[in-house]
């Protein structure tokens, strides 16, 4: 369901937006938009454009988000939930590229490109998204500074995981291939290694081409070694060392 502003309701101020979402549960829910990474130095008055034309729209787990081959309208912005990127293969397998956590941004390839969607995005959670329509999201890119060094720095980066999410997938070893995800995706949060938002053990399998069953024996293992935690909606790594020996030497 779109999101709309009540007619009621006081317009927003400031950063918010006002409206109503079913799926949140909630009667007026305030999405402040300085609070997503990549509007945070937005100058006023980009900002007063934003807030008139941005749009929030609830999904279903499991439901599509964007469609492969669907058009390159807008850019998209992921405020609460987890949704994954995945590619639709003839026969209609699911294969896992990356997961996007609140705040990520997407959809900007095609929009950049003035071409289709190059994958497909499914919620893998109920989720709220933020879309932008594609006009005002390529005034941003040219007209303001903050929004293209974020866009820059976004692209270097994404460069990078794709390279490095191949060389995983190169690995013939099943058990190495979950060790190396693992240190792929995980990320210190005050002082302690985790890998946040942790995929199911199924989306983790869909991502790197094995099975839930090995996923989930591979993670027993690593928890009976002491050498990983899980802990709800993410995996604490406690000897980060020991994980990067297995992700070396597994065999």
């Amino acid at each position: 369901m779109q999101a709309t502003i009540p007619n009621s309701a006081p317009a927003p101020t400031d950063d918010a937006v006002q409206t109503s979402v079913e799926q949140a549960r909630q009667p007026n829910l305030h999405v402040h938009l300085r609070k997503i990474p990549l509007l945070s130095q937005l100058s006023e008055e980009d900002m007063v454009k934003v807030k008139a034309e941005i749009r929030i729209r609830g999904y279903n787990k499991r439901e599509m988000v964007l469609h492969k081959g669907g058009s390159g309208d807008g850019l998209l912005f992921l405020l609460s939930g987890q949704l994954q990127v995945v590619d639709i293969t003839e026969d209609g397998r699911a294969i896992g590229l990356r997961m996007l956590a609140p705040g990520d941004f997407f959809g900007e390839i095609a929009l950049i490109n003035n071409s289709t969607r190059s994958a497909s995005v499914v919620a893998t959670t109920d989720v709220l998204v933020a879309f932008l329509p594609a006009p005002l999201a390529m005034y941003l890119f040219s007209h303001s500074p903050w929004v293209a060094q974020q866009m820059l720095q976004h692209l270097a980066q994404k460069i990078q995981r794709d390279s490095e999410f191949r060389a995983l997938l190169s690995i013939n070893n099943t058990i190495k291939r979950i060790y190396n995800f693992l240190l792929l995706h995980h990320k210190q949060v005050n002082g302690e290694d985790v890998v946040d938002n942790l995929p199911t053990h199924q989306d983790i399998a869909n991502m790197i081409n094995t099975s839930r069953e090995t996923v989930t024996r591979a993670l027993l293992t690593l928890g009976q070694q002491g050498i990983v935690r899980k802990e709800t909606h993410r995996l604490l790594i406690l000897d980060l060392p020991a994980l990067q020996k297995l992700g070396q030497t597994a065999g």
